[in-house]
């Protein structure tokens, strides 16, 4: 069970908005590119303000959760999917998580090479959730740490350093736990794409 799966309620709440969107013709690969652009621009800000300010972060993560959903659904039930943006769908995704967990690298209470650990896995688990499709299997969003739930994770890690301040213990101690948590998700989605199921 991760936050993933929550996914189909939430877009019954986009749906109206997706349709008057597409009326407006716009694409889903607008979308797409709109969101990896606001996404590098929020983890520059981010990087380069007061940690007061990563109040903001779980603001972006549902507005950018949103914005994805809005792609995924203009594409699949507007017909307008793309062999473009599959890739786009993927490389911006990978591109927005890098540049936005980069974004607590500005914190020395941070171990960095323990983020860049994370950030690495990060990204390694979207590969994991793609190499399926060489086997053609459907492509794989198992947890427990996908997207999502890594959007839920600094979330908090934000909300704690915005109000609470400095704690190199407990902020590396969640690192630390979410890198745990990355590669039993690489496992996971490994062992789904050497299963007969």
């Amino acid at each position: 069970m991760t936050i993933y799966d929550l996914k189909p309620k939430f877009q019954d709440l986009l749906r109206p908005l997706v349709k008057y969107i597409y009326k407006l013709h716009i694409t889903p690969n607008q979308i797409t590119l709109l969101t990896c652009f606001l996404s590098i621009s929020m983890g520059l800000f981010l990087l380069l303000s007061h940690k007061e300010m990563f109040y903001l972060l779980p603001v972006f993560f549902f507005l950018r959760m949103a914005l994805n959903a809005i792609d995924g659904m203009l594409a699949k039930e507007h017909n307008q999917k793309t062999p473009l943006g599959a890739i786009l769908n993927e490389v911006t995704d990978v591109l927005s998580d890098g540049f936005l967990y980069f974004s607590f690298m500005r914190f020395s209470f941070i171990n960095h090479n323990l983020l860049f650990f994370v950030i690495f896995l990060a990204a390694l688990t979207e590969v994991a959730g793609l190499s399926v499709l060489i086997n053609n299997k459907p492509r794989q969003y198992s947890g427990p740490m996908g997207k999502s739930d890594r959007a839920f994770s600094f979330s908090v890690l934000s909300l704690f350093i915005s109000f609470y301040g400095a704690s190199t213990l407990l902020y590396n101690g969640v690192l630390f736990f979410i890198s745990i948590l990355l590669i039993i998700t690489i496992y996971n989605r490994t062992i789904h794409s050497l299963s007969d199921n």
